[in-house]
């Protein structure tokens, strides 16, 4: 069981529901997971939003220095920090209206999760947008790894 003991069809769920993702913590390094991650999240048809003080543009996208400064409608704000400091972005994620707070892979905060959930967001902790999305849209199988679904005919997201 996973940290948010989130179903298969609840992640599936998030992932076609949304359109605009918010990463805090994108790194312009193209060796970072972030980076990797929003990439593919880009190349799948989401908007990313760049979260981070350091730059000005990562991915061709413009860079935000921290939630406040978002102007539009964001679904998923996805964060890429220490799970001591998870907290501190729920109150931005909420003016957002964010639909979903993500806590990356290897992050959990069980009381940030409380706190989102009680604000009315999903939390999913200890989870990749990449990998979440390749596990249950395909193309992880591919490369042997053992997805946990079982189909004969592949769901696709329709952007």
């Amino acid at each position: 069981m996973t940290a948010d003991k989130l179903s298969n069809n609840q992640i599936r769920k998030i992932l076609e529901q949304a359109s605009t993702i918010a990463i805090v913590g994108l790194s312009g390094n193209w060796f970072r997971p972030s980076y990797f991650a929003a990439k593919y999240l880009i190349d799948h048809g989401y908007k990313v939003i760049p979260v981070n003080p350091n730059y000005e543009e990562i991915l061709g996208q413009p860079c935000v220095p921290d939630l406040a400064s978002i102007d539009e409608p964001v679904d998923v704000v996805d964060i890429f920090q220490r799970a001591e400091q998870v907290p501190g972005f729920i109150d931005g994620a909420e003016k957002l209206d964010a639909k979903v707070f993500w806590m990356q892979l290897g992050i959990v905060n069980e009381e940030a999760a409380t706190e989102a959930r009680n604000k009315g967001m999903t939390v999913v902790m200890d989870r990749c947008m990449k990998i979440e999305y390749a596990r249950i849209f395909g193309g992880l199988n591919w490369s042997g790894v053992n997805t946990g679904i079982i189909s004969s005919k592949r769901p696709r997201r329709y952007l």
